[in-house]
């Protein structure tokens, strides 16, 4: 079992890194075998390494795939979405169940704990991230959305340990209404906007003293 017949190297590495996605989520890093993701992509082993060097490198790659494939689902369903309208609707989704290859992020994170060969490309995998967040809070705040005074990573930051977290609880562990989530997030985002500088009080003459026939 090599390269399937009529498969181009892109559909191939897109097959393996599908694959990787659903044996990572399900398996786990530790309890994969490079030979599980072939297998389940159809190919060879020798046609699995051709695109990539390593189980960790797959692992980190299939993350970023999944990664982009979300996100462009949601632009594509409104590519004029603001910039927090955007993060709202992402922090929205956060509490829900997710397939087994959502939890990929749980595996690579652990397993960068153990193993450094995994941790030096979650390293790059979390910095793109961020950068990502930081550009996307930037735009906010360029367009007023989001206060000038906050910073960029900070906030960025601050959502990854909002996505990342909310892998590892999941709603088997604790639940939260969708609409409780909802008006949650839309008070944190409230909080981020621009402080709007107080209005000067209209200037008024001062009252005349009353006289002794005011009475």
């Amino acid at each position: 079992m090599g390269r399937i017949a009529g498969v181009t190297a892109a559909e191939t590495r897109e097959r393996l890194l599908r694959a990787a996605a659903d044996v990572f989520g399900q398996r786990g890093y530790d309890g994969t075998r490079v030979a599980d993701i072939a297998a389940a992509a159809g190919v060879s082993n020798g046609a699995l390494y051709a695109h990539f060097g390593s189980k960790a490198e797959l692992l980190v790659a299939a993350l970023r795939a999944h990664g982009r494939r979300l996100l462009a689902d949601l632009f594509a369903a409104d590519p004029d979405r603001s910039a927090t309208d955007l993060l709202l609707v992402i922090g929205r989704w956060l509490p829900r169940r997710r397939d087994p290859s959502g939890h990929l992020i749980v595996q690579a994170l652990v397993a960068a704990r153990r193993d450094e060969e995994v941790a030096r490309p979650m390293r790059d995998y979390v910095g793109e991230r961020a950068d990502w967040v930081a550009t996307l809070v930037r735009a906010a705040q360029h367009g007023g959305e989001l206060d000038p005074a906050l910073s960029p990573n900070a906030l960025a930051h601050f959502c990854l340990l909002l996505a990342m977290g909310s892998s590892l609880v999941t709603p088997d562990l604790h639940t939260v209404g969708d609409e409780e989530w909802a008006t949650l997030l839309t008070r944190v985002v409230t909080a981020l906007a621009p402080s709007e500088a107080p209005s000067e009080a209209p200037s008024e003459a001062p009252s005349e003293a009353p006289s002794d026939t005011d009475e």
